[in-house]
């Protein structure tokens, strides 16, 4: 099986860097998959999980990716995200008060304000990010 090279970039620096047989994103398209020697495109990409799949296709790397773009070359896959996280490196504590403070907004907010829609970003976000740490957990249990 071939690889591709793969990083997830954000403005904070390189939060992923590897070889990868595949790698799964939500663009805003729909889902993709996509293999070593893929056909160059850019995508905008969704706020969704990341996974990028190695030879062994028991090993997976999750990332919660917070929007952004992703380039595809032949030989090289680039994620440039304003916000992502590997799955160990997701604060769960942080992400749940995140997601009760956006749950108590979203109670108070008209759903035409602008932080009706602020709210609903930041509560996406918070499930995004607790989503991906549950998946970490339990591939530590088995």
């Amino acid at each position: 099986m071939s690889t591709v090279h793969t990083d997830i970039v954000t403005p904070a620096g390189k939060i992923y860097e590897g070889d990868v047989h595949m790698v799964c994103v939500r663009s805003t398209s729909g889902e993709m998959g996509i293999l070593p020697h893929h056909m160059p495109i850019v995508a905008p990409l969704e706020i969704a999980l990341v996974r990028l799949k190695h030879e062994n296709e028991e090993v997976v790397d999750y990332a919660a990716v917070h929007g952004g773009f992703i380039q595809v070359s032949p030989d090289r896959i680039s994620i440039l995200s304003e916000a992502a996280e590997m799955k160990d490196q997701i604060d769960v504590e942080r992400a749940q008060i995140a997601r009760d403070e956006a749950q108590k907004a979203l109670g108070t907010l008209h759903k035409s304000s602008e932080g009706y829609a602020q709210a609903m970003l930041k509560l996406k976000r918070a499930e995004l990010r607790l989503n991906t740490a549950a998946i970490k957990e339990k591939v530590q249990e088995s």
